[in-house]
């Protein structure tokens, strides 16, 4: 087989999959979560093969015509997208197989598994894709399945009003980036990514900043933001999936793929963006209890310092690919967020494994300050947790560090503003996720779920020890871009990745994590109340408030503005158009019928007098006296 046939191959596998799924086995529960996990199997050893084989190539077909517009659906697999599958194929299986002992006693198992087939053939799409349209095809494809993976307990109101406040608020981003799309179409006669970065360009500030609002939403950037924290009602593994790992990646992908049409002041409208996400993020994770609530505001911020790494500026870049040498305009940013983005999939992917098995472990409960002492009970749980929170906190030689890294270095060079507010989210970063470690698994159990928790079952552990030693290797790479995991695979997006030289950032870096854990450590004691609320309740109910401040604003435009012009459009409709026009006018009409039924009165010499006067009026028509 060709490398394009494979390409090809791992897209149709996962729709396959969950046709077999929704059309045989929506009974078989069990049957159903083997296909899945096998067709999730297949997808990363196809995206390995894929990336390993090093070919990067192209193809399209024509798929419609309209006039003189064409739509095509087509393949453009280059290091981007080989960085974006494997990514994708290897999380992913990780979450199938773990999904396997978690969701095991699930009586809607084989929808479950179905939908997590139909997501990654919609996130496979969104990587591969080589125009514009056919990756909001596949964009909108991700949004349905989130929706139905999210609300898979729908039974439980808050699990339904989740899905549906997902599947809204996204669509307010994904209108903008529909816009994006024609736009660029209208002004530049392509969508195709590899004409956009051969062509003259027409180059706009409102054609990057309209696709931007794609990213807004799917990434959960400020203002969009409020539906990922409640998507952490449907089950932990698909947290792990869509909202740590993929979807919400997607986001930062379609960007670096968009590079070419940046101009700087859309970077600077990202940057900034960006870089509130991360820090407003940073802050309601302090005040959380949930503890899949805590990874989703950390998942929050870490999207934003990717998206601020995006914003930081672009250079051109002269590598080589096959043999042949390529000069192409490519972003620092994109290879410092493609990064972050490559060694948050591995941490935060096992921190919500984690978090589900603890979950599970603890019968379902979430509340942090209920667990405690789960290091004793869960210890390859607790060994695999902390490896994750080392690496999102930063510690020196695990993966998080050298992309934190990357990212503060980057920023230290372009604006210090930028950087302050990053060094003091990484600051925070390190501040909650030691807060949530310390509680979660030091000290006494603290209620009778924690008491009889236990290890899970070999689906449950698997995953966690292969992710945490990608949390700890995964960043090891050299100032070219290339190293012990990544090789020469992908140097055309990590060669751009900014190194500093020196001690400095390490000394940097060991002061931040110092800083952060060492407050938490000295806070926090493993106990049933929150430290914060009882030293400072002014801070407290300040950051809880910052927390809620989006939805209390949204929640009075919906039922202040959006409802009561709703309810004046029903009004109008009731009135004018249901009534005046529809009703009047058929009352008019009836009023006619009647007056022409009263004509019918059965009477041979009344229908000749009408017959006559017919007449009379059509020869005072044909001598033009009417």
């Amino acid at each position: 087989m060709t490398m394009l046939q494979h390409a090809i191959l791992v897209l149709v596998i996962p729709l396959v999959s969950a046709g077999v799924i929704a059309l045989f086995l929506r009974r078989a529960g069990g049957i159903a979560a083997a296909v899945s996990v096998a067709a999730a199997t297949a997808i990363a050893a196809i995206a390995l093969i894929l990336a390993i084989h090093g070919e990067r190539f192209e193809a399209s077909c024509e798929w419609l015509r309209l006039g003189n517009f064409a739509l095509s659906i087509g393949i453009k697999f280059d290091d981007l997208a080989a960085l974006m599958l494997a990514i994708v194929g290897v999380v992913g299986l990780c979450i199938h197989v773990f999904s396997l002992g978690y969701m095991h006693d699930d009586e809607a198992k084989a929808r479950y598994f179905g939908g997590l087939s139909i997501f990654m053939f919609s996130m496979i799409g969104i990587t591969l894709a080589d125009n514009l349209f056919m990756m909001f095809i596949f964009w909108e494809l991700v949004g349905f399945s989130s929706y139905l993976l999210i609300g898979h307990w729908y039974e439980r109101r808050s699990a339904s009003d989740a899905a549906k406040k997902a599947f809204i608020v996204n669509r307010v981003g994904d209108f903008g980036f529909l816009l994006g799309i024609i736009m660029c179409y209208w002004s530049n006669h392509t969508v195709n990514l590899s004409e956009l970065g051969s062509g003259h360009l027409v180059y706009s500030r409102l054609i990057p900043l309209l696709l931007f609002c794609g990213a807004v939403g799917k990434s959960a950037q400020l203002p969009l933001q409020v539906w990922l924290p409640d998507a952490m009602e449907g089950p932990t593994p698909i947290s792990a999936l869509i909202h740590a790992a993929t979807m919400v990646a997607a986001g930062i992908y379609m960007l670096c793929r968009i590079n070419v049409l940046m101009v700087p002041d859309a970077l600077t409208v990202i940057m900034w963006v960006g870089t509130a996400t991360a820090l407003y993020a940073a802050l309601c994770a302090i005040v959380q209890s949930d503890i899949k609530k805590v990874l989703a505001y950390s998942t929050l911020s870490q999207l934003g310092y990717m998206v601020a790494a995006f914003g930081l500026g672009s250079l051109a870049s002269t590598h080589d690919v096959g043999g042949m040498t390529h000069t192409i305009v490519i972003a620092a940013g994109v290879g410092a967020a493609m990064f972050h983005l490559t060694t948050h999939a591995f941490f935060k992917a096992l921190l919500f494994l984690g978090s589900g098995s603890v979950i599970h472990a603890c019968h379902h409960e979430q509340n942090i300050f209920r667990m405690g002492g789960l290091a004793k009970k869960m210890p390859l749980t607790f060994w695999t947790f902390t490896i994750g929170v080392a690496a999102i906190a930063g510690l020196p030689f695990f993966s998080g560090f050298y992309s934190k890294d990357a990212i503060l270095h980057l920023a230290q060079e372009k604006n210090t503003a930028v950087f302050v507010l990053l060094v003091l989210t990484a600051v925070l970063t390190s501040f909650y996720m030691v807060r949530m470690w310390k509680l979660v698994f030091l000290g006494a159990p603290r209620s009778d779920q924690a008491e009889h928790a236990h290890e899970g079952g070999l689906t449950l552990t698997m995953p966690l020890i292969v992710l945490a030693v990608l949390s700890i290797c995964g960043g090891y790479t050299t100032h070219e871009g290339t190293g012990l995991i990544y090789g020469h695979l992908f140097s055309g997006v990590l060669s751009q990745i900014p190194h500093a030289e020196g001690a400095g950032v390490f000394i940097m870096s060991l002061g931040i994590l110092a800083v952060g854990a060492g407050i938490a450590l000295a806070l926090y004691k493993p106990a049933a109340t929150d430290a914060l609320a009882e030293k400072s309740p002014g801070l407290f109910t300040a950051l809880v408030a910052l927390r809620s401040s989006f939805d209390s604003v949204y929640d009075y435009y919906v039922t202040n503005v959006q409802q009561r012009f709703a309810m004046l459009l029903n009004f109008i409709e009731q009135i004018f158009l249901a009534g005046l026009i529809v009703r009047g006018f058929a009352g008019v009409v009836g009023l006619f019928g009647l007056g022409a039924r009263a004509l019918h009165v059965g009477k041979l010499n009344v229908y000749v007098y009408w017959f006559f006067g017919g007449v009379a009026v059509l020869w005072l028509f044909a001598i033009g006296v009417l």
